[in-house]
């Protein structure tokens, strides 16, 4: 309860999922868990767009929102995905969030994270000196 109410990276904060549960309505939730309101009037409006809010479940990160929520998010699409889904092109690849700074981020050889050992340098390369 007590990390609810003082930290943001836990998720919504006590305040911004009553704020969103009050003033929103549940439009949908993706595979993630994260869930997607639309707000039920124009009081929470921009240009006369209702507002609209993820609630990410976890670690709050832009990059867990499918591309189809997203651009529901950023008003390109009217409606969300529950009611009006993206096709699914066969060349497409499933949805990943950004892994950097995870324990899942791609190490390639000679990175500190993986030893720091690497080959040495091809004889196509000489270090510059100063004259």
């Amino acid at each position: 309860m007590l990390k609810a109410i003082f930290t943001w990276w836990n998720g919504a904060t006590i305040g911004a999922g009553f704020h969103i549960k009050r003033r929103g309505a549940l439009v949908g939730q993706d595979d993630y868990g994260n869930r997607y309101f639309e707000a039920r009037d124009a009081r929470d409006s921009y240009d006369g767009r209702r507002r609209r809010w993820v609630i990410y479940k976890g670690y709050p990160d832009a990059s867990k929102v499918p591309a189809e929520w997203h651009g529901w998010l950023h008003y390109t699409f009217d409606e969300p995905p529950t009611v009006a889904p993206l096709t699914r092109r066969s060349w497409e690849k499933d949805h990943l969030p950004n892994l950097t700074g995870t324990v899942h981020a791609w190490r390639p050889k000679g990175s500190i994270a993986r030893g720091g050992e690497r080959a040495r340098a091809a004889g196509d390369y000489e270090a510059w000196r100063p004259e």
